[in-house]
């Protein structure tokens, strides 16, 4: 049977953990309301980013290539950064490392090849 009591620091922690969560989140907007003028009209309620109004609805659908981009930039960005390290400790992995990111970088290769022939990286 297992000993729960050892889980009492660690159920500490996330209790601690998710209520100073919570107080950064509400305080500063319950403060806000408090203290602050809310008082909104047109003027504050108009465009600010660009300076005029929306060609199209706000909330209308995206294409699905944006992500399909934004996903292949983070997959690139994360193997650069599991390339820096590797290239460091190579001589401390030897072949077993020199390996492991061949495959690595293999399984990449073979998922961008899929994605460039299934059109994912065609913008129109």
């Amino acid at each position: 049977m297992v000993d729960l009591e050892q889980y009492l620091p660690i159920l500490i922690f996330l209790f601690v953990a998710a209520a100073l969560s919570a107080l950064f989140v509400f305080l500063p907007m319950g403060v806000s309301r408090l203290t602050g003028a809310h008082k909104p009209d047109a003027e504050k309620l108009s465009e600010y980013e660009c300076g005029f109004p929306a060609f199209e609805d706000p909330r209308s659908q995206f294409d699905v290539k944006f992500y399909l981009v934004a996903i292949s930039f983070l997959l690139f960005d994360l193997e650069a950064s599991f390339l820096f390290p590797w290239a460091v400790s190579l001589e401390y992995t030897g072949w077993t490392g020199w390996s492991a990111m061949v495959i690595f970088l293999g399984i990449l290769a073979v998922g961008l090849a899929y994605e460039w022939k299934m059109g994912a990286l065609d913008w129109q």
